[in-house]
């Protein structure tokens, strides 16, 4: 299977290894920036070829995860409303908000439906003219495009019963967030090729210079990830604090040029919140002006929700990189994928959920 096996060989993956080990004279920590990268080095057992020396760092790159409580408890309130069609991708479903879920507000009766792209909640949208159609909008650069594209469909169709609960968020501010962060102990990071893939390279350069910090463009095969932790080793070990491109494959500098420029239409930069990490300025989008009908939060007046986190979750620390997941004391006991207490139990990019499924054993046998 072409970009799979290829990049999947133990042969080259060894070499890779051996270069890495070579390479390596000191401690160093990096941080891989998305959860699809934190599972396939859980998954694969990358962290346990590298060197002792060499930390893995498990950033708060996974879309699920970071959405704000208070969003999903304002998604639960929409979605219980009569005369509603909510529409979401699947892991949100089981999303804890403050005192429920998604499927709780299904099995009471509300009309909650998986869909695999918006456009299925756009379709849904014209099929039930007497309906409200709202799809949950969430993600980083990499989903934002398609969500930009069924807005702009909707108001060209003419479509009035569909709207969007907006929260999507911006990768390059919260590297910014964590570097300035008095607990950071980063020091390099893989950049998440997906997102490259769109927005393109160049707001990482400015970064890396004034964070000092080597920041490699990474993918999310096993190869993809050892090439990225080698050229990254090799900038801290001589000192060099550059972007580099180690995933040419699926990333150009200048990234998607349409994309972009739907993106540029549709929203536009706001502050958000992120869930365990709290508000990094200019890190999300927003509908525009031009697009501002199309907004669920302004369409559905929820107001007066009060939020409350779990007080045994740990999940805001796992996401800002301070500990690892079975670090939290409710790892594998009162959290579990079943019955889990955050998002990164609940996601399929939570790094939680890898540990859980990847190294619960072991891990668990060891506390």
């Amino acid at each position: 299977m072409k970009y799979l096996e290829e990049f999947s060989d133990p042969d080259l993956a060894k070499k890779l290894v051996d270069q890495i080990h070579a390479a390596t004279t000191r401690k160093w920590a990096m941080m891989e920036v998305c959860g699809g990268q934190t599972h396939s080095i859980i998954r694969h057992g990358i962290d346990q070829l590298l060197p002792e020396s060499v930390e893995m760092i498990h950033g708060p790159g996974c879309p699920v995860c970071v959405t704000p409580l208070e969003m999903i408890d304002r998604a639960l309130a929409i979605a219980a409303r009569p005369g509603v069609i909510f529409c979401s991708f699947g892991d949100m479903l089981r999303v804890p908000g403050s005192s429920q879920d998604l499927f709780s507000v299904k099995s009471a009766g509300g009309d909650v439906r998986v869909v695999y792209s918006p456009l299925d909640a756009l379709k849904l949208a014209r099929e039930n003219p007497d309906r409200e159609v709202v799809f949950f909008g969430i993600g980083f650069e990499t989903t934002a495009p398609a969500n930009a594209m069924t807005v702009y469909q909707a108001k060209q169709l003419g479509v009035r019963n569909f709207s969007l609960l907006v929260s999507h968020v911006l990768v390059p501010p919260a590297i910014a967030a964590i570097m300035e962060s008095p607990a950071c102990r980063v020091q390099a990071f893989l950049a998440a090729g997906h997102v490259c893939s769109v927005m393109g390279t160049a707001e990482y350069p400015p970064l890396a210079q004034k964070y000092k910090v080597p920041i490699v463009v990474t993918g999310f095969e096993p190869l993809d990830i050892l090439e990225g932790v080698r050229r990254t080793v090799l900038q801290l070990e001589s000192g060099r604090h550059e972007m580099e491109n180690a995933y040419p494959r699926a990333v150009r500098d200048e990234g998607n040029a349409p994309a972009m420029k739907m993106l540029a239409d549709v929203f536009e930069v706001t502050d958000r919140t992120w869930r365990g990490i709290g508000e990094i300025p200019r890190s999300g989008w927003r509908l525009s002006e031009k697009y501002r009908e199309f907004d669920a939060e302004q369409r559905f007046d929820v107001t007066g929700i009060h939020t409350a986190e779990s007080s045994l979750c740990r999940s805001g620390e796992v996401l800002q990189g301070l500990i690892k997941p079975h670090l939290c004391e409710a790892f594998g006991k009162e959290c579990t994928p079943r019955n889990p207490l955050g998002a990164t139990m609940v996601s399929s990019e939570g790094a939680c959920a890898a540990y859980y499924t990847h190294r619960r054993l072991e891990l668990v046998d060891a506390k």
